[in-house]
């Protein structure tokens, strides 16, 4: 059994000042001297880049649809070893969860942040947008509190507060319903996060400027909440009995693996996988290198915006999730590197390309020049694509087996054409073939958290390490180099 406290913020809503309020309660704990752990509920990859800097942590998601339910204690506990305090930035409403259209026979509000709070055993404190109301906001309260019995909701933060009697009103109203008010914080434009077409402006894009406004918001925070009281709220939260997620456990439990028990790669034949970063390609999983490494790879990062050299060694390319759209003219200046992607994989590297990594293989995005692995043109659209897919692998790939379920989700608006290839990557449950494998490449739209098949990271590692393609199951080792552009 561990202790460990923790709590949960929520809202009634997108846009009452979740982000705001986890932000700056990390960063104001991280201020008192405690080790902080900062978790952000569902698929969202901007939101972690800030918690990043606000608790000096690698960033952590939990999804119960990406991950599996039975994972989010494990992977909670992963993720905050060594923290004294952890704060979990709950996604949309209270209750909002898988879109049951999108994703059939799930129960209602599977995936939502009540949902993950109930897993955790965390108690939820619920941020209100105060503005242009008043003691309406305690019947607001009193009814989300008493919506679902199986969860905590333990207290609010009163959020955009006009004035003096503005908060007066409210806590009154408040105390008669029972309810703790454990902040106020008023109306300011002091502290703005810049939003564009997929939300937020991520962190590593605007990493000065971010990394002051986390401070303002932990001052923020301090000034307008009782930090003692949270801190007795959170450490109301139960033992957690789960055992903590290893990597290593979880890939020698992978059941893709037990057809192919050859897939550990030798210590003396160390891969190296290089994964891109920077302002390009934020998107990304913590837990995606731990279990490369876990696999036996050495996991180098570098960023192609200003690198314009692969890593030293590279045997194995992953390209994640991001904005290449918004950088594409400084992609495309970066020739130098754009050459040798396409060199690798036309080499039989692995190649894994998720969103914004499908984009920068494309021949073109908007027009201009990318590495021209895959012949397809990409370009922006003024149509969001979004939400959770069930998929099946149609093609052995480097990260799946032809009939795999895996689990994924999309986030984006831009498209490409083709959408998929001669050997489509996967199909979704609507019966959509979406994706391109081509030999060693795969490359999709769909982002899928490792966690949830962890086989994948074995065979990327196993792809990519020297003579890889005689350790690989037949089926993988047949797939044809057709499609990759010479």
């Amino acid at each position: 059994m561990v202790a460990l406290p923790r709590l949960v913020i929520a809202a009634p809503a997108s846009g009452c000042g979740k982000t705001t309020v986890a932000c700056g309660l990390m960063a104001a704990l991280r201020a008192r001297g405690l080790a902080v752990s900062g978790h952000k509920i569902g698929p969202d990859y901007i939101d972690p880049g800030y918690h990043a800097l606000a608790t000096g942590r690698p960033p952590r998601n939990l999804d119960p649809f990406l991950s599996g339910e039975e994972l989010i204690a494990p992977l909670f506990r992963h993720g905050a070893a060594g923290a004294q305090v952890a704060v979990i930035e709950g996604v949309m409403g209270l209750f909002d969860g898988a879109d049951p259209v999108t994703v059939p026979g799930q129960e209602p509000g599977f995936g939502s942040t009540a949902h993950v709070a109930r897993l955790l055993g965390a108690p939820v404190l619920l941020v209100l947008d105060a503005a242009r109301t008043g003691r309406s906001v305690a019947a607001l309260a009193a009814g989300f509190a008493a919506f679902d019995q199986r969860i905590d909701v333990a207290g609010v933060i009163l959020n955009r507060v006009g004035s003096d009697r503005h908060e007066r009103l409210l806590r009154q109203a408040l105390t008669e319903s029972g309810i703790a008010v454990l902040g106020a914080i008023r109306r300011t434009e002091a502290i703005t996060t810049p939003s564009r077409h997929l939300g937020l402006i991520p962190a590593a894009e605007r990493a000065a400027v971010a990394a002051q406004a986390i401070t303002r918001l932990g001052d923020l925070i301090a000034a307008s909440c009782d930090l003692d009281a949270l801190l007795a709220l959170a450490r109301r939260a139960p033992d957690l009995a789960a055992p903590a997620w290893d990597p290593a456990t979880a890939l020698a439990a992978a059941p893709a693996l037990a057809a192919a028990p050859d897939l550990a790669v030798p210590a003396a034949r160390q891969p190296v996988v290089a994964i891109a970063g920077g302002a390009a390609f934020t998107f990304g999983y913590t837990e995606q290198a731990e279990l490369l490494e876990a696999a036996g790879a050495r996991v180098v990062s570098f960023d192609p915006l200003h690198d314009e050299d692969l890593p030293a060694a590279t045997t194995g390319l992953i390209l994640g999730g991001g904005f290449p759209e918004v950088h594409a003219a400084e992609l495309t200046a970066n020739e130098r590197l754009r050459e040798q992607v396409s060199t690798l994989a036309r080499r039989g590297a692995p190649v894994a390309a998720e969103c914004a990594g499908l984009l920068y293989l494309a021949r073109s995005l908007d027009g201009q020049p990318m590495c021209g692995v895959l012949d397809l043109a990409a370009a922006m659209t003024a149509t969001l694509t979004l939400g959770y897919r069930h998929a099946v692998a149609m093609h052995d790939s480097v990260l799946a087996r032809a009939g795999d379920q895996v689990r994924g989700h999309e986030f984006h608006r831009t498209s490409v054409v083709p959408a998929h290839g001669a050997q489509a990557a996967w199909r979704f449950g609507s019966g959509e073939l979406e994706g391109h494998v081509a030999g060693s490449v795969i490359a999709s739209y769909l982002h899928t958290h490792w966690t949830g098949h962890p086989a994948a990271a074995a065979r990327f590692t196993a792809a990519a390490t020297p003579d890889a393609a005689s350790r690989l199951d037949a089926a993988s080792a047949s797939v044809a180099m057709k499609g990759v552009r010479a």
